[in-house]
């Protein structure tokens, strides 16, 4: 199938603006390089005792030899959060996988996981966006020892993710295979415990009510079941080739995962330096492959947190995009997942539909994905058209369905849910937004209503408990941009948000702060920039100032007379009680330094990209 003209020519252009990051990056890949040497060999003796004092005899033999590939383990274990918890004990697998090979494993280091779903509307959801850059530079220190000759990367959730594979770029050099952990299996239906929630904002039931449905729906080991920015996670190391094919959601606790896990560590062995598989994940991750990571999120109805996520990740790599790419794919990709927020069904569900083997391959038949992209099986995305199984204690592969098993879920691209991606670049004098338009409904698109300013969410939610919201109007939430808190998820404001439109009221967000992928049925202009500290526009907003929100046109229009819109100050705000508490403090440099969000909130990127950009 040719190349669809719209993907083939923003490629191209993607190519033509990163050329000068782009060769500068692998150029300094290709230095670093040391093919057919292991990397331990450039250590002196002294370094390299220390490296594997504490490793058992037979492990010190071959780290000796300097011959045999020796594989770096990065995870983000830790025993609280559900999606990481079965990662303790992937390193003992993996160890003993590589040494069926004839290489070795070491444990290089662990990063920080922070869960949303823990912090969100609390002190610590100001830590989450940073996180990921504490991820991606603890992953260089985890592998600044130069022992490995390649490396595995286990996480699963919001940040870890974005934070492993910039740092993983980072080692260009260094081939690189993503493990993850799988879904927990489905517990209360998504339905069920939206409602509940909304009960519980109305106070119509108690917190046992509320933690009981909370409980039924988060029970287990893996990741949380809805569609949102960890599963979009998994879904994009698949289509990107850094998973096994068919590995993003199989449960944990299962033999299909263990066998896939064992895999893994034996693929990174193949793909090291010593190998004739050499596959350096900065080569590896191209101009291609950033276009198809796209092209998977529209196609799914995925995170919004990628649009920074995978612009803070193609920059580590050299790649110039913006938002206008995002939204230029999305006139012509066509939705082909409905899991929930964007319908009933959970990760599980979308799976057994037939999952990302049915995305893959209906995409590449439609023209909408490169299929010569690198992967860690090799070159072509079509290998990931497939899925795997265990034939006896034998791990193989087989073609994905040729038919979803439930159209309700996933359909083909023949006949989608929609024709277009439903994510969207709003303009307009508040600067540039993102909206997600895959779970709201044709009528809720166009909102116009006066604003009611708030610079906190928590007093947004006062309003609404004290009933003084019932009446159409555009919540407006700034001063929660990257440099003036962290940029934290408002998830917290949806079920009031949710009420107010069920009973009739014509509602929306606008906001500098995030929404989660979890945003849902009400229209939410989200990552407005630039943000209020930097200046932007948005801190002039006063309470009445009418607002048009368009989704369909692609505009967030503020109805002022021009000439006290121009002579209109911004209004300030002492955040200094968002500065301290909770480790805020600490993270006073990545809020002075943070980019804007279009240029993927990041506290550092490649000095070649303009930050404005």
């Amino acid at each position: 199938m040719a190349l669809h003209p719209v993907l083939d020519a923003l490629t191209q252009r993607i190519i033509a603006k990163s050329e000068p990051t782009r060769s500068a990056y692998l150029t300094r890949v290709r230095a670093a390089t040391h093919q057919g040497r292991v990397e331990r060999a450039q250590l002196s003796c002294t370094n390299l005792a220390h490296a594997f004092a504490a490793m058992p005899k037979n492990v010190k033999i071959h780290l000796k030899q300097e011959h045999q590939p020796n594989l770096a383990i990065v995870s983000s274990y830790n025993d609280m959060l559900s999606a990481h918890q079965p990662l303790q004990d992937y390193p003992k697998l993996l160890k003993q996988a590589a040494q069926a090979m004839g290489a070795t494993a070491q444990f290089a280091g662990g990063v920080p996981a922070m869960c949303d779903g823990v912090t969100q509307g609390q002190a610590g959801m100001e830590l989450s966006l940073f996180s990921r850059d504490v991820i991606a530079m603890s992953t260089a220190v985890a592998l600044s020892h130069q022992m490995f000759d390649a490396a595995l990367y286990l996480g699963v959730c919001d940040k870890i993710v974005p934070g492993l594979l910039i740092g993983a770029l980072s080692f260009g050099h260094l081939p690189a295979v993503f493990v993850p952990a799988g879904p927990m299996t489905t517990g209360m239906a998504n339905d069920d415990k939206a409602k509940v929630r909304q009960l519980y904002a109305e106070g119509k039931v108690g917190r046992d009510a509320l933690l009981e449905s909370e409980s039924q729906s988060y029970h287990g080991p893996g990741t949380c079941t809805f569609y949102g920015t960890a599963n979009s996670n998994q879904m994009l190391m698949e289509i990107m080739g850094l998973h096994l094919p068919g590995a993003a959601f199989v449960n944990p606790g299962t033999p299909l995962r263990e066998a896939l896990t064992s895999a893994a560590a034996q693929q990174a062995v193949r793909i090291a330096a010593q190998g004739q598989q050499f596959t350096p994940v900065g080569e590896m991750i191209d101009e291609k492959s950033i276009v198809n990571a796209i092209v998977g999120l529209l196609a799914t109805g995925g995170s919004t947190n990628h649009t920074l996520h995978l612009v803070a990740i193609a920059r580590a790599a050299g790649i110039d995009i913006n938002w206008d790419d995002f939204d230029e794919l999305s006139a012509v990709v066509p939705l082909l997942v409905r899991a929930y927020p964007n319908g009933k069904a959970d990760v599980n569900h979308f799976h057994a539909a037939g999952g990302m083997g049915f995305v893959i391959r209906e995409l590449l038949g439609a023209g909408l994905l490169h299929e010569d992209v690198g992967t860690v099986v090799g070159r072509g995305l079509s290998r990931y058209s497939q899925e795997p199984l265990l034939d006896g204690r034998t791990l193989k592969w087989r073609p994905a369905p040729a038919v979803s098993g439930d159209d309700s879920v996933l359909r083909p691209a023949s006949q989608p849910f929609s024709a277009d991606g439903g994510l969207k670049v709003l303009n307009g004098e508040l600067g540039r937004a993102i909206i997600k338009v895959s779970a709201v409904k044709a009528e809720h698109r166009v909102v116009e209503a006066p604003a009611l300013v708030f610079d906190d969410q928590n007093e947004m939610l006062a309003a609404f408990k004290n009933g003084e919201l019932e009446r159409d109007f555009i919540a407006v939430i700034r001063f929660q941009g990257p440099r003036a808190n962290g940029m934290p998820e408002l998830h917290k404001l949806t079920p009031a948000l949710s009420i107010l439109q069920e009973r009739g009221f014509a509602v929306a967000l606008v906001t500098d702060g995030r929404m989660s992928g979890a945003s849902g049925k009400v229209p939410a202009a989200i990552h407005v920039s630039p943000e209020a500290l930097a200046g932007g526009a948005i801190g002039k907003l006063r309470d009445g100032d009418r607002l048009r929100l368009d989704a369909n046109s692609g505009q967030l229009t503020v109805l002022v007379d021009a000439a006290e819109w121009a002579a209109r100050p911004q209004a300030s705000i002492d955040l200094s009680h968002h500065h301290f508490g909770v480790g805020r403090d600490l993270f006073a440099v990545f809020r002075a330094n943070a980019d804007a969000a279009e240029a993927g909130a990041a506290s550092f990127c490649h000095p070649a990209f303009n930050s404005a950009s």
